[in-house]
């Protein structure tokens, strides 16, 4: 959505290396924590498989909400990791839009934020598709924010300063002429709450430790015209990142 720790130990089945002494947790209680998110951004990727079939022109943003909401409740979701966030057109460029009864029309884009609590802990992750044709503006912005999120991605370790991760994603949307637009940090960490420590800003004086669950999550947002956002939950390792999220992200139009 727009963990401090001793040493880790060996990967468990999911190749997910726990800490001991996470927040104050045990070993085993912080294995549980990854599994637990790793299994909340699993189903997340589940929903936006099944959600691209029920999108088309002429339906509301809230239809598209709600079903993203009954799917992650009926697949095992104890809860919703916060209101789902659903926008289309012109109305994406609120990067916390609640859902309206704004029909999706053809030649926009939408963009879903949303995530469901499992085992006590959060998922989040957002993609944005488009509805019939794009024109040449719309896929100037979304690929820069795809870039952006990559370079940003790549740019993650134990080590890494949060304030470097921003600054990667914040170059690349700046170059492509959209600085003014990315309005927001590049992310946070997840956990029992969906926005935990450590914030990935330009402000932030934080560093990043293998095990960190964080989300990147850059977005450009022209008021008035359209919005685009890509995130995803990442855990953070010695050498780089585990990237939770596995849902496409390379534009889909519909």
């Amino acid at each position: 959505m727009t963990k401090r720790a001793e040493p880790h130990g060996a990967p468990n089945e999911n190749g997910l290396q726990a800490r001991k002494g996470n927040r104050g947790m045990g070993y085993s209680a912080d294995c549980e924590r990854l599994l637990c998110i790793a299994k909340a951004a699993a189903l997340g990727d589940r929903c936006f498989d099944y959600i691209l079939g029920e999108i088309r022109p002429g339906v509301t943003e809230r239809t598209v909400a709600d079903k993203i909401d009954a799917f992650l409740r009926a697949h095992g979701g104890e809860a919703l990791a916060f209101p789902t966030i659903c926008v289309s057109g012109p109305r994406g460029c609120l990067p916390h839009g609640e859902p309206s009864d704004r029909r999706i029309e053809r030649g926009e884009f939408l963009t879903m934020d949303f995530g469901a609590v499992i085992g006590g802990f959060c998922g989040d992750m957002t993609r944005t598709v488009a509805v019939g044709a794009v024109s040449g503006e719309q896929r100037r912005v979304y690929d820069a924010v795809l870039t952006a999120q990559r370079t940003a991605i790549r740019a993650i370790r134990a080590g890494t300063r949060c304030s470097d991760a921003d600054k990667a994603a914040r170059a690349v949307i700046e170059e492509a002429g959209y600085g003014a637009y990315f309005v927001h940090g590049t992310g946070h960490g997840v956990g029992a709450e969906v926005h935990e420590p450590p914030t990935l800003n330009a402000k932030s004086e934080e560093t990043l430790e293998a095990g960190f669950a964080v989300t990147v999550e850059p977005g450009v947002y022209i008021e008035d015209k359209m919005g685009v956002r890509i995130e995803d939950l990442l855990i953070v390792t010695d050498t780089g990142i585990i990237n939770l999220t596995s849902a496409e992200k390379d534009l889909i139009v519909l």
